[in-house]
């Protein structure tokens, strides 16, 4: 039966709905190729946060099933006292929909400062893997009213995303810079539940963003905007993991940067679909600042079609912005 916050004490309920952690941002946090915190790490604490939250709302094991409208609003430094955050907004049948943030600040003032903010999407998984029935989360204070509204109007510009994004076909005919990485999926990837943890295939995701973006642009870059991250199936240990990037679409600073991923058993090569996402990267400079990017002019009627889509994709997520949610901020082109 489906439980609902009036049968639990509240002083529980409050305890389960959100969950914080604290902690330093170490050397081994930085991306590979020098400066701050990978984002991709980022979005790993947020999916390991978010995890803790759902399942202390659920009390059973969850997984990740979307991740949507991440903004990284500013770097997070090594040595930074960082703070991450994961609070049940609205809840489904077996779905629960959590606003994650995380700030970071000096450890010697405590003042803390925004870094990352997303919708994360958590499914309730029962022993033999099918989905089953949550608390549901009833919002009492105007605050969480407007957040549930604002996450439940999501829902359907999210199946519009995912439409837009499930109808495009990426084959051979493109001149876009693309970029390919294959790896074995390791033990240390893997979740309480045996499989890929969702923020290791993101931080995976964002690398391969990442590295196509400074194939095209010869800068360094750093991540502005991922949206309509899509889990379709687990990862196993032991899998080969392949991680496409491409390039559909160039802004004054930016590039859009489409990443599949499929897995598969390495004795067969049978690949499979696991994640896709389109992740904006931003170009900096020397001095690690905002910088013009060269322009990439789509050429084939495939790269013609997938910059559009692109196009598109960023006129359906400014739809997203809720001021109880995110607040308003502007998205990148």
């Amino acid at each position: 039966m489906n439980t609902t916050v009036a049968d639990q004490p509240a002083e529980t309920l409050d305890r389960r709905r959100s969950v914080t952690f604290r902690f330093l941002a170490a050397p081994t946090d930085v991306a590979s190729f020098g400066g701050p915190v990978h984002a991709g790490r980022v979005l790993e604490w947020i999916d390991k946060a978010g995890y803790a939250c759902a399942v202390g709302w659920s009390r059973s094991y969850c997984v990740t099933a979307y991740v949507g409208d991440v903004r990284f609003t500013r770097p997070i430094e090594s040595g930074e006292l960082v703070e991450v955050t994961a609070t049940v907004v609205h809840t489904g049948r077996s779905s629960m929909h959590l606003l994650c943030s995380a700030a970071a600040a000096d450890p010697t003032d405590g003042i803390f400062h925004e870094a990352c903010v997303c919708l994360v999407i958590f499914v309730a998984i029962d022993d033999v893997g099918r989905s089953h029935p949550v608390p549901a989360w009833i919002p009492v204070t105007d605050e969480d009213k407007a957040r549930a509204a604002d996450a439940e109007m999501a829902i359907g510009l999210r199946a519009d995303i995912e439409q837009s994004m499930a109808t495009q076909t990426y084959t051979d005919d493109s001149t876009a810079t693309r970029i390919t990485t294959r790896f074995l999926a390791a033990p240390t990837d893997v979740n309480w539940g045996g499989k890929v943890h969702g923020g290791t295939a993101m931080h995976w995701i964002d690398e391969a963003a990442n590295l196509c973006a400074m194939r095209w642009s010869g800068r360094s870059t750093t991540s502005a905007y991922a949206g309509g991250v899509r889990f379709y199936r687990p990862m196993q240990i032991g899998h080969l993991v392949e991680l496409e990037g491409r390039l559909l679409h160039t802004g004054d600073q930016t590039m859009h940067v489409s990443v599949h991923v499929r897995s598969g058993d390495p004795r067969t090569l049978d690949m499979s679909l696991t994640t896709h996402c389109l992740t904006v990267v931003t170009a900096l400079d020397d001095d690690g600042q905002p910088t013009e990017v060269r322009q990439w002019e789509p050429t084939t009627p495939e790269d013609r079609r997938l910059n559009s889509h692109a196009q598109e994709l960023v006129a359906l997520r400014k739809q997203v912005i809720g001021s109880a949610l995110f607040g308003v901020a502007p998205q990148p082109d």
